[in-house]
């Protein structure tokens, strides 16, 4: 069984709007150039070799196919060559290699795509879909990565859910200095 893993970076204050800085937003580019952090390069890596899929809103899969599809290099030829599911009701002919549109309810066509894959379905971005996956209880691991920065506005990770959603704290580390790597899994009822 698949398991659902939440991938993010995310301001201090909980936004994940435009990290790169590429989107427009006036407040975007909090994070920098990857290429600056090794660490965080080296992270990207770990995930995307340990993952068996993407799992992306449409928004998150056009920019990262745009981004992607034509590099070379290890972490791109990862990305490039393995499976990519979208949720999305408006993609048709998805043009990144290897990639799969997921029509209909995204959380029964999460849940199923959960049973047919084995190993870490990686979201990353994709702030609608991780909403949805987390106010129907299947996210399995949230990894934050939390950048040193106050925005004040921008979209937040998380929105409004219909009750609380308890989280342990599995791990910490730091991250090229500055940067808080956590990663939390759910409190379930026994």
């Amino acid at each position: 069984m698949g398991r659902i893993v939440v991938s993010d970076n995310v301001s201090l204050d909980g936004v994940i709007q435009d990290p790169a800085g590429d989107e427009g937003f006036t407040r975007g580019g909090w994070v920098g150039l990857i290429k600056d952090r090794p660490g965080a390069n080296e992270l990207a890596l770990d995930e995307a070799l340990g993952a068996e899929a993407l799992l992306l809103g449409r928004r998150t899969y056009e920019w990262m196919a745009g981004r992607w599809a034509s590099r070379s290099g290890e972490l791109a030829d990862r990305l490039n060559s393995m499976p990519k599911y979208v949720v999305s009701s408006t993609l048709e002919d998805p043009d990144w290699h290897n990639s799969t549109v997921l029509k209909g309810d995204a959380a029964n066509e999460v849940s199923r795509l959960k049973q047919e894959l084995d190993g870490d379905i990686v979201v990353v971005a994709s702030f609608q879909l991780v909403r949805t996956l987390m106010e129907h209880d299947l996210v399995d691991e949230l990894r934050l990565k939390i950048y040193p920065v106050v925005l004040g506005d921008g979209e937040r990770l998380f929105g409004e859910t219909s009750d609380k959603k308890p989280m342990r704290l599995h791990d910490t580390k730091t991250i090229d200095g500055d940067v808080a790597y956590l990663t939390y899994e759910p409190v379930r009822d026994a």
